[in-house]
Order: structure tokens, then C-alpha cells, then sequence
């Protein structure tokens, strides 16, 4: 492991200042970053410890929830709130790795993961574009049955990992973010970044800048929510496809619906075309297979990975199905 200093922030301005530094990173949970400090593919040269800062509380606040970016993951899931009022992304979490993991991982530090491609992880036999800017994408022509359908470009056709991240996206949460300028909020669809031909650069937080916190607001579609992740094994395993849905539902019609995608984009993947679809429509399963199909109508798939985009259909009409109560 590369050699670094580390630092315990006392407060928010101290943990600002600290991270401003050339080559800092902030560290909550650590079992992302740590893991990649390990490999080396993140190499910072002064650590900042934010767990002091409290910032865990899971609470009721005008027009939503707030939730503290410290809290950790198992926390978030199994909290009367969240479980009520956004199931979405409960299930989402409990469908994150470990109960190890889920207890120790934090929910900014969900967000700022990193892709887990095998190239970008290894650093000795191929390009990788995210972890050596202009080097190549070796995924292109070599192992790519696990990579990215929808948002790819030339230069990187990696998976976002996250599952909360798709869950947030979906329901219209809002990150806030503190630096030297001060706090501001961007839309958890905004956070994340196409890869284009800058795959290194993976979200809106600026260098010194720390999450915060993330607004969930309340509406009838968070509170009829889920999240359905399908993966080669059943625990400890990154989503081939997954899909975060809410819908808004009266008399038999559509008012409104949320659609977001896991395990095919570049970034957590918010359809509004599929919403667009939907909405207006009976909860039929020929509604939701044209919604699955305008939601997959830009895929561009690679050799191995062509399956991802009939699954992901499948994933997405399965989901919206069980939350409608059935096939009509």
C-alpha cells in the first residue's frame, strides 16, 4: 500500500480543509476505498477520517426524509421511515453486499464507490480509461459480459455498481454537498457522470467537497416502491440487471411512475422515457413491456454482454408486475 498520512476530522470545516489538500480523500467505512488503496488503483496521499462528524441521523423533514450521509447502510434499510415511506431503498440496501459490509459502509460512501471492472481493478496487464485516462478501455474486445449497455461511449463501457444509487435516482432524492464555497444540492440523476470521453471523472463533487446528506421527498409513487436486483448468485454479488420502480395508482390507471435501471448503465440509469410510456395507461403487462422496451431502446450491447438487454426488459417488467399486484 502506497504510504499516506492520516487525519481524524474534528467538524465539518476541519474535514473540509483537510480534504481540500492535493491528493486527499475522505474515508468513512473505508470498504471501497480501503480495498483499493490495497491494489494501489487509489493512491492518496493524505487520508481524512469523517466519522467524527456525526451526520448518521435518519429524520423527518418538511416534504421528505433526510438522511445523514454517516449512517450506515443496515441502519438506512431497516429504519421505520424508510421502510414505510420509500421501500425502494430499503430493499435496495439489504440488497447490497454483506450484513458485515452493510453494517460498516456508509451511504455517501455508497454513492462515491467505484466500478467494479476487472480491468479498472488490476493494474498490471490492461488499460483501463477511468483509472489511466487515455490508456484504452480493454473491456471493448475483452472480457465485457458483465459491463454496461446503456450511456457507454468509446472510451468506457464500465457498470456503476451501486444499488441505493439506482433506488435514489429513481425516487428524485437530492445530494447536499459541502466545500469551501459553501453547501449546495444536486439531483442524485445529476450526481453521476456518462463516461464520454472523460470516464475518470465519475460524479459532481468537486475535490474538498464532503456528502452530506441525501432528501428523499415524499410521494405516492416512494411509498409504493421496490427495488428488484437479478444477479449470478443470490448474496455478495453486483446486479446483472436491476430495477428501482414506484408508480402512482388510481382507479385502475397509471398517474405517475419512476423507473430507474441497475446493472446496464454507466451510472444509475433513470428512464423517463419508460415513465413517459406509462403513465396514463392501465398496469397491464403489455404496458410494461412497452415501457421495458422504450427504457432499453438506446442499448448498444458488446460480444458477451447482449443478453443484458432482454434481461433487464424481463427485470423491469417483473418489477413493475409484482408492485401492480399482478399480472392484468
Amino acid at each position: 500500500m502506497h504510504a499516506f498520512d492520516y487525519v481524524r476530522a474534528k467538524d465539518l470545516g476541519d474535514a473540509i480543509t483537510s480534504g481540500s489538500r492535493p491528493a486527499a480523500k475522505f474515508v468513512a467505512g473505508g470498504t471501497n476505498l480501503i480495498d483499493l488503496m490495497k491494489s494501489e488503483v487509489e493512491r492518496p496521499a493524505h487520508l481524512v477520517d469523517i466519522n467524527g462528524l456525526g451526520l448518521a441521523a435518519v429524520e423527518r423533514v418538511s416534504g421528505g426524509i433526510r438522511i445523514g450521509a454517516l449512517a450506515r447502510m443496515n441502519d438506512v434499510a431497516l429504519h421505520p421511515l424508510v421502510q414505510q415511506g420509500f421501500p425502494a431503498i430499503s430493499q435496495a440496501l439489504l440488497a447490497s453486499a454483506s450484513p458485515q459490509l452493510r453494517n460498516m459502509a456508509s451511504i455517501g460512501g455508497n454513492l462515491m464507490q467505484r466500478t467494479r471492472c476487472t480491468y479498472f481493478r488490476e493494474l498490471t496487464f490492461a488499460p483501463c480509461n477511468k483509472r489511466d485516462p487515455g490508456s484504452g478501455c480493454a473491456a471493448m474486445d475483452g472480457e465485457n459480459r458483465t459491463h454496461a449497455v446503456l450511456g457507454t461511449s468509446s472510451s468506457c463501457i464500465a457498470t456503476h455498481p451501486s444499488d441505493l444509487a439506482v433506488a435514489l435516482a429513481a425516487l428524485d432524492a437530492v445530494i447536499t454537498l459541502h466545500g469551501r464555497d459553501g453547501e449546495r444540492n444536486v439531483a442524485a440523476t445529476d450526481f453521476h457522470l456518462l463516461p464520454g470521453s472523460t470516464p475518470h471523472i465519475e460524479h459532481a463533487l468537486r475535490h474538498g467537497e464532503v456528502i452530506t446528506a441525501v432528501f428523499v421527498p415524499d410521494a405516492a409513487h416512494a411509498s409504493h416502491s421496490s427495488y428488484l436486483k437479478v444477479r449470478d448468485r443470490s448474496e455478495f454479488e453486483f446486479a446483472l440487471a436491476s430495477a428501482a420502480v414506484g408508480l402512482d395508482l388510481s382507479g385502475g390507471t397509471i398517474r405517475g411512475a419512476r423507473v430507474a435501471l441497475g446493472g446496464v448503465g454507466t451510472k444509475p440509469w433513470r428512464s423517463r422515457e419508460a415513465e413517459r410510456v406509462l403513465t396514463g395507461k392501465s398496469p397491464t403487462t403489455g404496458t410494461f413491456r412497452e415501457g421495458a422496451e422504450a427504457a432499453l431502446a438506446d442499448a448498444v450491447p458488446h460480444e458477451q454482454n447482449r443478453f443484458k438487454i432482454e434481461l433487464a426488459k424481463r427485470t423491469l417488467v417483473r418489477s413493475l408486475t409484482d408492485l401492480a399486484g399482478g399480472a392484468a
